[in-house]
């Protein structure tokens, strides 16, 4: 009861907070009604209900301990900051009121306020000390002769100039015979084209130049190409023509290239040009130009003698298929150095020589 009755004080004192009531107000006794149930349990609540008064003191304050409610404080009028109202000039305040801007245009009239336009400072032509001359470049004279190279000339060339051995490589040896003839007249057989074609030769020449060949003075070169040895074509043509009634006419430079030598021949028979051909012949070194120089002759006479018919056989495929079947034979070889192995073209009979050997 007791219990009941401080839980009930205490909600009172917490409603009242807000404004505590003054002690004269206060009374000394509330009347109290009390209706409880006992949680005994078998306990039976009588009918009757029992009002009892009781006078129940005055409760203890804790002002220290008890928080009062929140109240949020109102300001006052005095206290409230008017809204922002901005201040608009009234018409018949032309002070407060900046006027509009308006650019200053000077007058035509004054002349003290007009700005003059911009005028260069340039001295007048008649100021000779002002003026600066117009640059002049420190070009010497063209008759100078030390700043002026002149065009370069080249040199002529000699017509018997005697090239080097690298100019050889280059354009050649410089050999063509000499355009200048004889007083009493003569042919320059290294243009010229006469006696071409003028006439067959005697009977007894054609029979010698057309005879057959002999097989035993065939050769065949290691590929199988067969071939004559040049003296041979040349003991043809003396048996025709005799000792002196023939010759080689060079007529062209002798070029050489990095690995041949070539020049172009003409064949002279009787007096009457008979045939014109080039000669070539490989080298491996410049030491070998000369000699490759006389291989490219001998070249070149072979050639030519082909338009006489000697030793045309050697261009007949039938002949050369039968002379290679007959006469000839393909051993295989090996190199004794380098130990390779190929096939090569002999002469029956012929022996294997160094620095080859048959397998």
């Amino acid at each position: 009861m007791a219990s009941l009755i401080t839980r009930r004080t205490a909600a009172r004192q917490f409603l009242s907070a807000a404004k505590p009531p003054s002690s004269s107000s206060f009374p000394t006794g509330i009347p109290v009604s009390c209706r409880f149930q006992s949680t005994t349990p078998g306990y039976t609540p009588s009918t009757s209900t029992s009002t009892t008064t009781t006078a129940v003191p005055k409760p203890a304050t804790y002002p220290s301990t008890t928080k009062p409610a929140y109240t949020p404080s109102i300001p006052s009028a005095s206290t409230i900051k008017p809204a922002y109202t901005p201040s608009i000039p009234s018409a018949t305040s032309p002070s407060t009121i900046k006027p509009a801007y308006t650019p200053s245009i000077p007058s035509a009239t004054s002349p003290s306020t007009t700005k003059p336009a911009y005028t260069s400072s340039t001295p007048p032509a008649t100021s000779p000390s002002t003026t600066k001359p117009a640059y002049t470049s420190s070009t010497p004279p063209a008759t100078y002769p030390s700043t002026t190279k002149p065009a370069y000339t080249p040199a002529p060339k000699e017509a018997n100039f005697a090239p080097t051995a690298a100019d050889a490589f280059k354009s050649g040896l410089n050999d063509l015979p000499s355009t200048d003839l004889p007083e009493e007249g003569g042919i320059d057989w290294a243009r010229s084209f006469s006696g071409l074609s003028r006439e067959p030769f005697a009977k007894e020449i054609i029979d010698i130049l057309m005879a057959p060949l002999q097989l035993s003075d065939i050769e065949v070169k290691p590929d199988g190409i067969i071939y004559l040895p040049e003296i041979k074509y040349r003991r043809i043509l003396n048996l025709a023509f005799g000792p002196g009634g023939w010759g080689l006419a060079p007529r062209s430079d002798t070029i050489i290239t990095n690995t041949a030598v070539t020049r172009e021949y003409g064949l002279v028979c009787n007096a009457r040009l008979v045939s014109v051909a080039r000669g070539e012949q490989d080298y491996f070194d410049p030491s070998g130009i000369p000699t490759a120089t006389e291989g490219c002759k001998s070249n070149a006479l072979m050639r030519c003698c082909k338009d006489l018919g000697v030793a045309s056989e050697l261009w007949d495929p039938r002949f050369i298929r039968k002379f290679r079947k007959e006469m000839c034979v393909e051993l295989m070889v090996e190199h004794m150095l380098s130990k390779k192995k190929k096939k090569m073209w002999f002469r029956k009979g012929d022996m294997v020589e160094f620095p080859f050997k048959q397998m």
